[in-house]
């Protein structure tokens, strides 16, 4: 089946998710394109995923702000510019730097990032997260939490 081509403007953009502090703006999800995902997200200083690992690719393209980057137990400061390729099955985790940052995240074919997202924003409130609960979306999803 053929994906016909699109054009998303910013004014045709979905609400951004809540995804434990990081807005998440989902601008095509896999099952748009047929292939990959890429998202748009933001964040606060201090805020960003534990480290955790997932059975697909993603990269990250930094476009403000500082954001560390730890893979496999390296931690990698980032600023604009940078781009930050996680293979599948890769511990990883961010965190924004002081004053926040802003970057675009490219995920791999067969990705469940954008139904994650959601189902985050849906399910686990605001503010300090439900563990528990958290730890079943990402199950669902896909993504183990590394210890």
């Amino acid at each position: 089946m053929t994906i016909p081509y699109f054009v998303l403007t910013r004014d045709q953009r979905e609400v951004p998710l809540n995804v434990l502090g990081t807005q998440v703006t989902v601008l095509a999800s896999n099952a748009a394109t047929n292939s990959y995902g890429i998202t748009f997200q933001q964040g606060d200083e201090g805020t960003g995923p534990p480290p955790h690992s997932h059975d697909w690719d993603e990269s990250f393209y930094v476009l403000d702000g500082e954001i560390d980057f730890h893979c496999d137990g390296r931690v990698h400061a980032c600023r604009p510019g940078t781009l930050v390729h996680v293979p599948r099955g890769t511990v990883h985790g961010f965190q924004y730097g002081k004053g926040g940052g802003r970057m675009l995240e490219i995920t791999g074919q067969g990705a469940l990032a954008a139904q994650m997202f959601t189902a985050v924003d849906h399910e686990v409130p605001a503010g300090p997260p439900d563990v528990p609960t958290l730890l079943a979306v990402l199950e669902r999803h896909g993504v183990t939490v590394a210890a």
